[in-house]
């Protein structure tokens, strides 16, 4: 009993504060939009909790360039999108909000608080290279990747014929699932070493964003696979990998496809037409499906959390008995998540694989 108490006592202490900077009182109403954007978006700085109405944020890096001058500064100089500083701010529409916007004309170089009333000048032709939450969370789970091969790496040169242990066996062990279900079977015995590298940082670097995702608590929370811009990354990366690696085979497969009647080739290509469209949706499904299944979780999660504050809002006493139902909910969704980060680690690396299989496969 007292390890179950325990337990839960964990699970309450992790639970995200869902409190916006809006809010400045318990009974003004919970926006469930607003609650779910502002833990799945990126943002200029990291979010941690809202204690007595004061939000506490870990300010970011903020670098723009804009006609030939670099700026730097806090993201804390926008004082979460009240104030304007040397003429940027955040956009506080509902068209611009989260983004950063340059003022115009005589405002050029405000800097002050805003007036949401006043209409301003707006320009967004300048270059952004901030350190974002994203940004900031990609350090950090890389910053850990390093860290744990370069020890397993020199625990191999100190201890080169003794048996692995600790940290090195589960790599190994890892290492060795990706190379003889993923990397040869798709690739080939003889060509698999010269994609296997790629192979691997693609599968430990998505399934440890994915479990930082998980940690509601910083250094974790960040929504890094759930946005489309990592993930596109990750699918054009393989692109061009499986199409500069392709053979005269691949691309004779595409366009004059063997066994298929010639009727379907021309006078109207429908095949190669199929085919050559083919080259671009499969990067396209990686992408999508990475995105989405991440982006899907923590929305699931987050809305069993929300559950509790707008049945709270209507009544306290009903806040309070939908509490059990939401916790059991979110830890079996946090489970399944869990599951659901491996899968998608395991699902992404396999049809890399398979694509460059396709690609260098010689013909029979």
């Amino acid at each position: 009993m007292k390890r179950f108490f325990v337990f839960f006592l964990l699970i309450f202490s992790f639970l995200p504060v869902p409190l916006s900077a809006k809010e400045k009182s318990v009974s003004e109403e919970f926006n469930v939009d607003e609650y779910i954007m502002e833990h799945i978006l990126n943002s200029y700085g990291w979010h941690i909790t809202t204690w007595e109405g004061a939000e506490i944020t870990i300010p970011l890096p903020v670098i723009l360039y804009s006609e030939g001058k670099l700026d730097c500064f806090l993201s804390s100089k926008f004082h979460h999108g009240t104030v304007a500083y040397k003429g940027y701010a955040l956009g506080f529409t509902k068209e611009t909000k989260g983004k950063i916007l340059k003022l115009q004309g005589a405002d050029a170089h405000f800097t002050g608080v805003l007036e949401k009333e006043k209409k301003y000048d707006w320009n967004t032709h300048f270059i952004d290279i901030s350190i974002t939450k994203n940004v900031c969370a990609l350090f950090i789970s890389i910053t850990i990747l390093c860290w744990i091969f370069l020890s397993v790496a020199k625990t191999y040169k100190k201890n080169p014929n003794r048996a692995p242990k600790g940290m090195q066996n589960m790599m190994e062990a890892v290492i060795l699932f990706i190379r003889n279900e993923v990397a040869i079977p798709m690739i080939g015995k003889e060509k698999y070493h010269k994609y296997f590298p790629y192979l691997l940082t693609l599968f430990f670097f998505i399934l440890t964003n994915n479990l930082m995702g998980l940690i509601p608590v910083f250094p974790g929370g960040a929504n890094v696979t759930g946005n489309v811009a990592v993930t596109l990354t990750l699918a054009l990366i393989t692109f061009f990998v499986v199409n500069f690696s392709s053979n005269k085979n691949y691309w004779v497969h595409i366009f004059n496809t063997p066994g298929v009647p010639w009727w379907l080739k021309f006078p109207l290509p429908i095949i190669p037409l199929i085919e050559f469209v083919g080259v671009f949706t499969k990067p396209f499904v990686l992408l999508i499906r990475l995105c989405a299944n991440i982006m899907a979780g923590h929305i699931i999660i987050l809305g069993f959390l929300a559950l509790i504050f707008i049945f709270g809002a209507m009544q306290p006493m009903l806040g309070v008995v939908v509490s059990p139902v939401s916790i059991f909910f979110y830890i079996f969704m946090g489970l399944l998540e869990l599951l659901v980060a491996f899968i998608q680690s395991f699902i992404f690396t396999l049809l890399t694989a398979l694509y460059i299989g396709m690609a260098i496969e010689e013909h029979h």
